[in-house]
């Protein structure tokens, strides 16, 4: 694998790691906002959905930087 590929890799990790984590801080920070101000239902749904795709974002980087590093052969 070429040291460009390697790089390629790492910031496309380390995006899904930020992504993943922002996507926790935004789960609990707004469930926690929307319970304090007593905001409708609608809303905390709003944030779980924003919250699973974070999620499933991240995943999905996790699984194509795995699947490179298998055709890779490392």
């Amino acid at each position: 694998m070429t040291k460009n590929a390697e790089e390629n890799q790492r910031k496309q990790t380390r995006l899904a790691s930020y992504v993943m984590i922002a996507a926790v801080v935004l789960l609990m920070g707004g469930s926690w906002i929307g319970g304090q101000l007593g905001m409708p239902v609608r809303f905390a749904f709003l944030i779980d959905f924003m919250a699973l795709a974070g999620f499933a974002f991240a995943m999905i980087v996790f699984f194509r930087v795995w699947r490179s590093r298998q055709n890779s052969g490392e």
